[in-house]
């Protein structure tokens, strides 16, 4: 089959891979339609993903159709389906608990192990969901999309809460989509003055342009001094992350939605005195992927215009390469596969 591997940091090329062979029980071999490109992969590309071994099969956003099935597997052969990519060990504490995105042992596609970008690969059965009458196009979709539909969730925000996004990126676009699913009342807050642009224009999202004033006078401004009920992080910026605990209002919460490798730090009296509840988001669960499923069924995501870039598999070395660096007018792009 065809791959496309990243050999080393800057090395991406497209090489003729063993296929994966006959599904194992509980396993399911599918065709890839579609695989999303995510801001990790970029990062793998660049050299900058602290936990991965090269050579890698990159792409964690996946659709695709049920070729072979292992024993044991329902699904019919045929069947379309969205992937869900964090594979969990099924026996941790988190798992006992119905947490697998957060698994003790989790391995995700296209990062700890082989992923997409390719024309077949095995998966576990329990992570296959039906598309349902998605395309496969949109199926792909769903898992970047969940991220941030998780994070609304696990905030518990109620509707016409005063939220901030902060990072007007895929993850931040997606937080912000779902929370105003929620019933939320979202501002977007980013220094990129094009993407804030796109997000007011084409999504309808109340900007805050931190390239024209400080972050903290734009929440002061927004809020009459009081800040923000709920506020989610979404930018992968130790610095964005500390400020943010001073936009969130008394009694209200900040939600880390993305993951930084550093350590975080902030005033425990300030804390204390606002009575902050802090939260950590990983991942998605299949309430999630079947939330953001029905959601773009039901017309309350725009995915056309959130998908700005498509390639196919054998241009991707070229294309991922261009847009690592060429990110104007780049919200979420698109691998057809099949």
């Amino acid at each position: 089959m065809k791959a496309v591997v990243c050999r080393s940091p800057g090395d991406l090329v497209l090489e003729d891979r063993a296929d994966p062979g006959a599904p194992p029980p509980g396993w399911a071999r599918i065709a890839v339609s579609h695989v999303g490109i995510c801001g990790t992969d970029y990062h793998i590309f660049e050299g900058k993903h602290p936990f991965l071994a090269y050579p890698r099969i990159m792409g964690h956003e996946v659709a695709g159709t049920v070729a072979e099935r292992g024993e044991g597997v329902d699904l019919a052969v045929g069947e379309p389906v969205i992937v869900n990519p964090y594979l969990a060990c099924g026996k941790c504490v988190a798992c006992r608990h119905a947490k697998p995105n957060c698994c003790v042992k989790i391995e995700v596609l296209g990062v700890h192990r082989d992923g997409a970008m390719c024309d077949e690969i095995l998966v576990p059965a329990q992570n296959l969901y039906p598309a349902n009458g998605l395309s496969l196009a949109d199926a792909a979709t769903v898992e970047f999309l969940a991220i941030g539909a998780h994070a609304v969730r696990r905030s518990l925000g109620m509707p016409g809460a005063r939220t901030l996004v902060i990072g007007a990126g895929p993850i931040g676009l997606g937080t912000a989509i779902f929370a105003r699913i929620a019933g939320l009342d979202v501002s977007l807050l980013d220094m990129s003055t094009e993407r804030l642009g796109f997000a007011e224009k084409e999504l309808g999202f109340a900007p805050l342009d931190s390239s024209k004033a400080t972050a903290a006078e734009l929440v002061r401004q927004a809020t009459d001094g009081e800040g923000f009920d709920l506020v989610f992080d979404a930018t992968g910026n130790t610095r964005s992350v500390q400020s943010a605990f001073a936009h969130v209002a008394h009694g209200g919460a900040l939600v880390l939605v993305s993951v930084v490798k550093d350590d975080i730090t902030f005033s425990d009296p300030e804390f204390h005195k606002r009575e902050m509840t802090l939260v950590g988001s990983r991942n998605a669960l299949r309430a999630d992927f079947d939330h953001v499923a029905a959601s773009i069924r039901n017309g309350a995501v725009p995915l056309d215009k959130l998908v700005t870039h498509r390639t196919t598999l054998g241009q991707t070395p070229r294309d991922l390469a261009r847009w690592t660096h060429e990110k104007s007018g780049l919200i979420k792009a698109i691998i057809e596969v099949g």
